[in-house]
């Protein structure tokens, strides 16, 4: 079966938060995709339409199923049934085990530049972020574990929230670094939160390593959350599960989501899951390889027209990390202007922590007309800021 994914949806008064913007910009910056999701999904959720009632729900049996299967068929790994609990979001869920498994003023560890909402669910609860930055060197991103087990030692370190694959970067981890990862914060008492959403979003022929399955020690120390709603551009559906092998640390994660009320699906939330992981791998498959051909699209053109910018080269995500190197500090007002004067809605890099200070993050999840847009936009007005000109 082919999928189009040339197809251009119009987003626009549709109530979507990446396209609620004035009538000639262009978002690119959240990481929501402009495609329509699997086909296989949208029929098992205009049955569920087509029933009518839509009532309190249940967890049922297919959902774990539905998880454990995917985890096993597609990432050599599956969890127990009894690991996993159903919630409503990635975030939700992070900010509830931020809540319930540490208190007021200790330190949360992230590895900078990296997802923006980590800074919000560590300090709007009253913790403090520890920034680890990653070591950044001929444009490759690595971990800096001198500096890593430094920061698990101080003793107000309770929680490392590890991005697996990471995001903005866009790097997958491999095993060994996951492992040493979980030596060091069970040596110094440190619980792992490790946040996977885009795990199914790798690069034809690569795989990721859940941090879970790393080690026996990865195990006994780790939370992680689950969704389908990222590779599947499901974000709107609000699901997601988290798995915990743990039996302590499981009993603390699910009261935090039951107390926070974030552990009821809506009437929606399951069924969609379960096609996802039931019947959508065809579909992500070849969303996976037009995803590709988009990254080489960017990549190849700014190598041509925009040879002082350099993309960063990743192996998961549909977001590009690129570094604006000759505009030094200035690529934060650079984002601005690219709004401000071409319509073209890019994150400045400074969302991400200090680290992200000169570059910008792309999605690049649409049709490749639409792209084709944006790097025209981004070309024109790199011209312009260089040259101080001003477009109107």
């Amino acid at each position: 079966m082919k999928y189009d994914f040339d197809q251009v949806t119009d987003r626009r008064n549709s109530n979507s938060l990446k396209w609620d913007v004035a009538e000639n910009e262009l978002p690119m910056w959240v990481a929501d995709m402009d495609f329509q999701t699997a086909p296989e999904i949208r029929d098992a959720l205009e049955k569920r339409v087509a029933h009518g009632v839509f009532g309190y729900n249940i967890v049922p049996d297919e959902w774990y199923e539905a998880y454990c299967g995917w985890w096993r068929k597609n990432h050599h790994f599956e969890p127990d049934r009894e690991w996993l609990m159903f919630s409503t979001g990635v975030v939700p869920t992070i900010s509830s085990v931020v809540r319930k498994l540490t208190t007021p003023g200790e330190n949360i560890l992230i590895q900078t530049p990296v997802y923006n909402i980590f800074f919000n669910s560590i300090r709007n609860n009253g913790r403090n972020v520890l920034e680890c930055p990653l070591h950044y060197e001929n444009y490759r991103y690595s971990i800096d574990f001198c500096q890593l087990e430094e920061r698990l030692a101080d003793p107000q370190t309770t929680m490392m929230i590890l991005c697996n694959p990471h995001n903005p970067v866009g790097k997958i981890w491999d095993r060994e670094t996951l492992r040493e990862i979980g030596e060091l914060c069970c040596r110094h008492h440190v619980v792992v939160l490790s946040d996977e959403i885009h795990c199914d979003l790798t690069a034809p022929g690569l795989a990721y390593v859940p941090f879970v399955s790393a080690s026996d020690t990865c195990r006994q120390i780790s939370i992680t959350c689950l969704a389908p709603t990222k590779a599947f551009n499901l974000a709107g559906l609000q699901t997601s599960a988290v798995m915990v092998p743990d039996p302590v640390l499981r009993h603390k994660v699910w009261r935090g989501i039951n107390t926070d009320e974030v552990a009821e699906p809506n009437s929606f939330a399951v069924e969609a899951a379960v096609a996802a992981f039931g019947r959508g791998k065809p579909w992500l498959d070849a969303l996976r390889e037009y995803l590709q051909k988009n990254k080489c699209m960017v990549a190849d053109f700014f190598q041509r027209e925009l040879p002082g910018f350099h993309v960063i080269s990743t192996d998961a995500t549909y977001l590009l990390w690129i570094d604006c190197g000759e505009l030094g500090d200035k690529a934060g007002e650079f984002a601005a202007f690219l709004r401000r004067e071409t319509g073209l809605y890019l994150a400045g890099g400074e969302e991400y922590g200090e680290e992200g200070k000169g570059f910008v993050r792309w999605n690049v999840a649409c049709p490749k007309t639409v792209l084709a847009d944006g790097l025209e936009r981004f070309r024109l007005g790199a011209e312009r800021f260089k040259s101080g000109g001003q477009m109107r």
